[in-house]
């Protein structure tokens, strides 16, 4: 990440009108740090045990929706009780996880990093890129969790102050 992808960051965010403005300001800084063929973002609801998808980049196939309950599998053990990322990359690993990774599939995608975006320790967010089969590697997952960990926590406590 450069000076200059961190600054645009920053200015977009400090002008940002709407919740959707901290979105994207985060997904134009994500694509020049990690690249993605679709980007997401899930807002995590404990209390309540809900998810809901506050962004996306392809509103056709995944819309901003309402909620969804919270599933205890694998991946839940990993992103929200470890507070790691979850990275799978091909889609035969997906398919262990994700019901419509069909739908995944079709849109040209076979890997998946689930960012944890936390506060106060908390879970309270993911940030969700998708792109072609082996693409996050170890050492670029590193990368990413060094590079978007801060800037995903800024959009989302940004956006969350636009909501209320």
């Amino acid at each position: 990440m450069t000076e200059d992808q961190l600054q645009l960051f920053d200015d977009d965010l400090a002008h940002a009108a709407k919740a959707q403005d901290c979105w994207q300001a985060l997904q134009q800084l994500t694509a020049a740090v990690a690249g993605f063929k679709l980007f997401t973002v899930m807002t995590v609801d404990m209390e309540n045990e809900l998810a809901r998808r506050a962004f996306t980049s392809d509103p056709e196939a995944y819309p901003v929706s309402g909620t969804k309950p919270i599933h205890y599998d694998a991946w839940f053990d990993i992103v929200h009780r470890q507070q790691k990322s979850f990275v799978a990359n091909t889609i035969a690993d997906i398919a262990k996880v994700f019901p419509d990774h069909e739908k995944i599939w079709s849109l040209g995608c076979g890997s998946v990093l689930n960012l944890p975006v936390l506060v106060d320790g908390t879970l309270t967010a993911t940030i969700n890129m998708l792109h072609e089969e082996h693409y996050y590697s170890e050492a670029g997952v590193t990368r990413i969790e060094k590079h978007l960990s801060a800037p995903a926590r800024r959009a989302y406590l940004a956006a969350s102050a636009m909501q209320t």
